[in-house]
This record gives C-alpha cells, sequence and structure tokens, in this order.
C-alpha cells in the first residue's frame, strides 16, 4: 500500500462516516500537492523518506483528524476545568475524614496492629480517591461533548462564593483544631438571612461518597472488621439494612438531588423549605424504621456472637455516664456500640424534627422573599 494511502486510512480511521470521505479527499489533494511541489523543485521523483517528511510536517493522524473533529478537543475544558478541579479537592478532603472516621472505628475496641489499620485505611483512601476522580471526569466529559452549560457556570453571586471553601485544607484542620477563625470561615451555619450554599456542597460530595459505598463502587476499611480485646472481630449487617437498602440508596440520592437546587436555586427559599420538610420528614420515616428494627448489627469472633441492638431503656443519662467503663470484650464492645448508635438514632431523629419545624417557620414567614433576595 501507498505510504500516503495508509497515511490516509490511519487519519479516516479518527472520522465519523458522514464526513470522512469529504475530508479525506481534501487532505488528499493537499498532500499530492505538496509532493508533486517538492518532486518539480527537486526535478526527481521523492523517495519513501522524502514523503514521509511531508507527512510528518503535516502532523500525525490522530492530530490531524482532531482538527477536522467537531465537538470540543479535551475531555475538560479550560471552562469547566476550575470547578472539576474544586470537585477533586472537595471530594477528596471528605473522603480524608471519612477515612479517619474509619480508621477510629476500626480501633475501637483496641489497637494492636496499628500499622495494618492505617495501611488498610490508606489503600482504600487512594481506591476511592481514583473512583472519585473517574467518576467526576466522567461527568465533566460528558457535559464537554454535550456542550452542557449547568446555570452555575454563568450565573454566581458574591455571597454563594463560601461553598468553595470546602476545598481549603487550611480551613479544615482550622475548624478541627477548633481555631474560631477558621471554623467560621467554612462550618455550615444557619442564620438569617445567610446562603446555604456551603453547607448544601458539604452535603452533596458527602451523601455522593455514601451512594458510591452503598452501591458497593467503593470501600472503607474498617467499617466490616474491628479489633476486639485483641482479636479481630467481623461486623455483620442486621436484616434490616437489607430491608432498607433501596429506599436508603433513592432518599440519597433524592437529598443530593435537593443540594444541586439549593446551589443552583439560591433564591428559591420557600421550594426549598418545602423540599428540605419532605426529606427530613423521610428521613425521620428511615430513622424511626431503623430504630423500631432493634437489631442493627452483630460482632463475630469465631463462635461466639454479640448483637448490636437498642430499645428505649438505653436512653439513659447514667448508662452513658458508664460509658468509657464498659468491658473491652466482645459483649462489651457489642454493648458500648449499642448505646452509641442508640442515642445516636434519637439525636438524628430529634435533628430532623427540629429541621421541619425550622423549614415550616421559613415557609410561613412573610418575608421570606425578601431574605431571599438580598
Amino acid at each position: 500500500m501507498d505510504m500516503v494511502e495508509r497515511y490516509l486510512e490511519a487519519v479516516a480511521a479518527q472520522l465519523s462516516a458522514d464526513e470522512r470521505d469529504d475530508i479525506v479527499a481534501e487532505l488528499r489533494d493537499l498532500i499530492l500537492s505538496r509532493i508533486e511541489a517538492k518532486e518539480e523543485t527537486l526535478g526527481r521523483a521523492l523517495t519513501d523518506d522524502e514523503k514521509e517528511a511531508i507527512l510528518k510536517e503535516i502532523g500525525h493522524p490522530l492530530v490531524v483528524a482532531a482538527r477536522y473533529r467537531k465537538g470540543p478537543d479535551s475531555l475538560i475544558g479550560p471552562e469547566l476545568f476550575p470547578y472539576w478541579l474544586y470537585g477533586v479537592k472537595a471530594g477528596l478532603l471528605v473522603l480524608l475524614a471519612v477515612h479517619g472516621i474509619s480508621l477510629f472505628v476500626s480501633v475501637i475496641g483496641g489497637m494492636n496492629d496499628g500499622g495494618r489499620e492505617i495501611g488498610q485505611a490508606f489503600h482504600g483512601f487512594f481506591g476511592a480517591g481514583l473512583t472519585l476522580i473517574g467518576a467526576l471526569t466522567l461527568a465533566g466529559a460528558v457535559m464537554e461533548h454535550y456542550d452542557i452549560k449547568p446555570k452555575w457556570l454563568t450565573t454566581w453571586r458574591v455571597k454563594d462564593l463560601g461553598a468553595f471553601q470546602l476545598s481549603d485544607p487550611s480551613q479544615w484542620g482550622a475548624a478541627a483544631n477548633g481555631v474560631r477563625e477558621g471554623r467560621g470561615k467554612w462550618t455550615p451555619r444557619v442564620r438569617r438571612g445567610s446562603n446555604p450554599g456551603t453547607e448544601a456542597a458539604f452535603s452533596f460530595l458527602a451523601l455522593a461518597m455514601f451512594v458510591l459505598w452503598w452501591i458497593g463502587l467503593i470501600h472503607f476499611p474498617g467499617l466490616a472488621a474491628m479489633q476486639v480485646n485483641g482479636g479481630q472481630a467481623s461486623v455483620t449487617a442486621a436484616p434490616i439494612w437489607t430491608t432498607l437498602f433501596t429506599p436508603i440508596l433513592i432518599y440519597a440520592v433524592a437529598q443530593m438531588g435537593v443540594d444541586l437546587f439549593t446551589l443552583t436555586q439560591p433564591r428559591a427559599v420557600r421550594i426549598r423549605a418545602f423540599l428540605s420538610i419532605v426529606m427530613a420528614g423521610v428521613g425521620l420515616w428511615l430513622t424511626w424504621t431503623i430504630f423500631q428494627a432493634g437489631h442493627w448489627f452483630a460482632l463475630g469472633v469465631g463462635a461466639d456472637q454479640a448483637r448490636i441492638a437498642g430499645d428505649w431503656v438505653m436512653l439513659d443519662f447514667d448508662r452513658l455516664r458508664e460509658l468509657r467503663d464498659g468491658e473491652r470484650d466482645l459483649v462489651g464492645v457489642a454493648s458500648t456500640m449499642s448505646l452509641i448508635f442508640t442515642w445516636f438514632l434519637v439525636l438524628q431523629a430529634i435533628s430532623l424534627a427540629w429541621k421541619i419545624a425550622a423549614n415550616l417557620w421559613r415557609v410561613a414567614r412573610p418575608d421570606v422573599a425578601q431574605d431571599a433576595g438580598r
């Protein structure tokens, strides 16, 4: 096969079928005219090396085809790249926080092999981070290819910019250390006239990590096993989590949609309040259903089993005061985890009930429209 035809076939393979013939014909004329001009100058036919030199001047087939191809020439274009980078930084910080909590849970029963636990946490963070970057890159590539321009790319206000401090590691560190100035810059707060963008952005990223974990795309080491009195105890989920798998997944995805609506429509105060009431109500039902199940997990070491379960009896302040004096054997750790999980569910229910009341008041306020426009 002639060298020129081989080159043209390589270019054609990168083009769509409907425009391939016209582009190849145009490119063939260009190449042949250059070869003829060179042969006229030299007064002889060109060697294969000289023809190849001309083809190299025109460019690699992949590069040449990209010049003719319609659409973007990069996965993430310069307009979208800063938002992609923000998502990566903030998402990795959320992952780091989640894996830190996971590491704490894995050693709550005793840290006899801290190096192994830390190594597993790092491995899980690395894998989850690659999954996050891949998911964000795929989403950005789809937006770039189909020229999708969300409203937040072109319509924004200065009062909405607090959410972008979520990608600043120094602010996370200041908040974690209790520094008032750092805590006040990014920690979500609800006050009259405040913009909910920061809270919504944090919630969206955290829920995205949860959904990826819930459907099994990422894993957090330390959640399926823990150290108990020097031994490795397995953690088995109770049947209630299988029953509620789909409702919890739908709830998390729906809440992500509400968070996106909050970020893109910060002035729609009444609509956001109504959506928050609905989501808080569903969350309250899920919390109540989980609490009523009474059995949530099981710890196992060999043939020995201990249930992580609770009921109203555990809502006793005297038990809380004795929490740190609990035994470190299998039953003692299960009892401690049962007490912690029981109080967590109750406090979660109280928080959701308060959220419903606060948003009902927000809907009823006569000046809510004025607040939204500030």
